[in-house]
């Protein structure tokens, strides 16, 4: 019997490419994929249309999916991790000197507000700088991918049209999230972000999730092996690519490479562990920043979100 085709949409990177490639197949199933080149839009077409049977998608954007009846779930596949201390911005000539002078102030965020980098890149004000978000106007240049959210009170869009990087090269706006900016005056407002990245790597193993893998409930609930299945595909193919990196076997390596063979240096872990139990608190991390930035009204328990099958599994 041939085995179910699952209309599938992940970006092609070191941990993905024996299953883009099909070097590495489920057991019981086949990918068949699509590629979306500006995958942001393939989350936002997962979101609205459920679009996919199997789809990359970023984590804080599944969070908001959930918590508004989205009928698909997580597996615990984490494909893209990465460092946020580089994603916030200010304009030298503003008078900002210190992440605490922007209370009072209006930030511009790249996207919509839910966008996990813009999550992560608050919680690092809050968490290593002291600002209270609260205090803070939050002004995204575009709308969500998940049309029933309402976002609190201090997020203001800006205007429609207007580009967040031009409000701050020009003034405007003394700070964003979530974008790099080419402009003289404009510059990291964590002072050798790189460096506090490893610094909050190294202290208290700040090591963001950015990306996981969601799958229709229609298919979960009609096709009980197919989490398990699609979980162990996904694993296998990013252990060889684990293994490629210990073993400096890749003869080019990208920026994703080398920050994933800096995170192996600094923990001497695999840096792309997949499952819950190796990623708990990291997950429950991102829940908090989410409840406290007013994009979940209620905590979720980490096992709500992961399909049956799933939670105990690891690689």
């Amino acid at each position: 019997m041939a085995r179910l085709a699952l209309k599938t949409v992940t970006r092609t990177q070191g941990n993905n490419q024996a299953v883009k490639d099909a070097t590495v197949t489920p057991r019981d199933y086949t990918f068949d994929f699509e590629e979306v080149p500006v995958l942001v839009q393939a989350f936002r077409r997962m979101v609205r249309q459920l679009e996919f049977d199997v789809c990359e998608m970023a984590f804080t954007t599944y969070l908001c999916a959930k918590a508004h009846g989205k009928r698909f779930t997580a597996l615990p596949i984490f494909l893209v991790r990465g460092f946020h201390h580089g994603a916030i911005v200010f304009n030298t000539n503003s008078g900002i000197r210190t992440p605490k002078d922007l209370e009072g102030q209006r930030v511009g965020v790249n996207r919509g507000y839910t966008v996990t980098t813009g999550v992560w890149a608050r919680g690092i004000l809050s968490d290593e700088h002291g600002v209270d978000l609260s205090k803070v106007t939050w002004a995204p240049d575009g709308d969500e991918h998940v049309a029933e959210y309402r976002p609190p009170p201090n997020v203001v869009p800006s205007e429609s049209g207007k580009d967040v990087a031009e409000m701050v090269s020009s003034g405007e706006l003394v700070a964003a999230v979530g974008l790099e900016v080419d402009h003289p005056h404009v510059v990291p407002m964590i002072p050798d972000p790189a460096q506090a990245a490893v610094t909050a790597l190294r202290q208290r193993g700040l090591y963001p999730i950015n990306h996981l893998v969601v799958v229709k409930d229609e298919l979960l609930e009609t096709h009980p092996n197919l989490a398990e299945d699609v979980f162990a595909a996904f694993a296998e193919s990013k252990n060889r690519y684990v293994t490629r990196l210990r073993e400096g076997a890749i003869a080019e390596p990208n920026a994703t490479d080398r920050l994933y063979q800096r995170v192996m240096e600094v923990t001497g872990k695999d840096p792309l562990p997949y499952g819950i139990a190796p990623n708990r608190p990291v997950i429950e991390l991102l829940i908090d920043h989410a409840v406290t930035q007013g994009i979940l009204d209620r905590r979720p328990e980490v096992h709500e979100l992961f399909a049956e099958g799933t939670h105990d599994l690891k690689a």
